[in-house]
């Protein structure tokens, strides 16, 4: 299996996956929840909507104690999902005695309010994290193969780890994108794991790799780099593949019984693994390869 003689073809996919993500997310960004941007998200259900306006009813309620509604979301049976402005617990008590007159028997089943200045502070934290964790992954790996036999370069290993990270980070951001567009489903701070554990994953599988490289060129001095590094990819692709594959059974199986309120959160961290598998054997090692041809056709026009 010549991986790295089709490197520019698995490129190619991981573009065609990432592409139509990014567009979503300069058109439509990312559907935030209230963790990120402040406000109120209150879930109500009502004894039976049916042949009843309830949209126009719940827009009444708010709108009696000043209260701007900025999405209204039906996510089962009788069940509404509203985000609005900041909601006090005095005029959250007024809304749902109007809805009671609207639909008796309703009942709310959940409440909550974050500030702006709570959101603002967790979008930071947010990028912090990701940046943070970022830069400890290219300095662990640069030191960690510091003794890396040449052609390599410590810092390439640490420096193409992370550009195969953005990409499974590109994907999931990408995906969610595209479901807050089309079918409502907001990015809270769960996510905010997911993207951290998906991080951890793809750097943990493209590590196996790339001590399999540094190994292999110690045994094979006499082998051209990128055949060293097809080699380490074959020799480790059951391990990853394996490896994968229990993960995303156990997520499968949380994604079946593990219930409404960790439902996104599973589907990042499968969307993340697959992509992360994907990007540790025909991203992260192949791109060590482009980089040492470049340097080569490079230093060869110089002399």
């Amino acid at each position: 299996m010549n991986i790295i003689g089709r490197k520019y073809f698995y490129f190619a996919i991981s573009l065609l996956i990432i592409i139509p993500g990014i567009v979503s997310l300069l058109f439509w960004r990312l559907h935030l929840s209230i963790d990120f941007i402040g406000g109120s998200r209150i879930e109500y259900q009502f004894k039976s909507d049916k042949n009843q306006n309830m949209d126009s009813k719940i827009f009444d309620a708010f709108r009696k104690e000043n209260i701007e509604i900025s999405a209204i979301q039906k996510s089962g049976e009788g069940i509404y999902i509203i985000r609005s402005k900041e909601v006090s617990p005095q005029k959250n008590k007024a809304i749902d005695q109007s809805l009671q007159t609207y639909s008796p028997g309703s009942k709310e089943i959940s409440f909550q309010t974050v500030g702006p200045t709570i959101g603002k502070e967790t979008t930071l934290n947010a990028v912090k994290a990701v940046v943070i964790a970022s830069v400890l992954i290219i300095l662990y790996i640069a030191w960690s193969f510091r003794k890396v036999p040449k052609p390599a370069n410590s810092f390439r290993f640490g420096i193409c780890a992370i550009v195969a990270l953005i990409h499974d980070v590109l994907v999931v951001v990408g995906v969610f994108s595209l479901l807050g567009h089309f079918w409502s489903v907001e990015v809270d701070s769960l996510f905010v794991t997911a993207i951290l554990t998906i991080i951890g994953f793809s750097v943990h599988d493209t590590i196996v790799v790339f001590d399999r490289i540094r190994e292999n060129l110690r045994r094979m001095p006499g082998a051209s780099f990128a055949t060293v590094v097809n080699d380490s990819i074959l020799q480790t692709l059951g391990r990853s593949l394996n490896t994968s594959l229990t993960v995303l059974l156990v997520l499968f199986t949380l994604l079946l019984f593990g219930g409404e309120s960790i439902r996104w959160f599973v589907v990042a961290l499968l969307v993340g693994i697959v992509s992360g598998t994907y990007s540790s054997i025909f991203n992260a090692a192949p791109l060590l390869v482009v980089w040492e041809e470049f340097t080569l056709r490079h230093s060869g026009k110089r002399a």
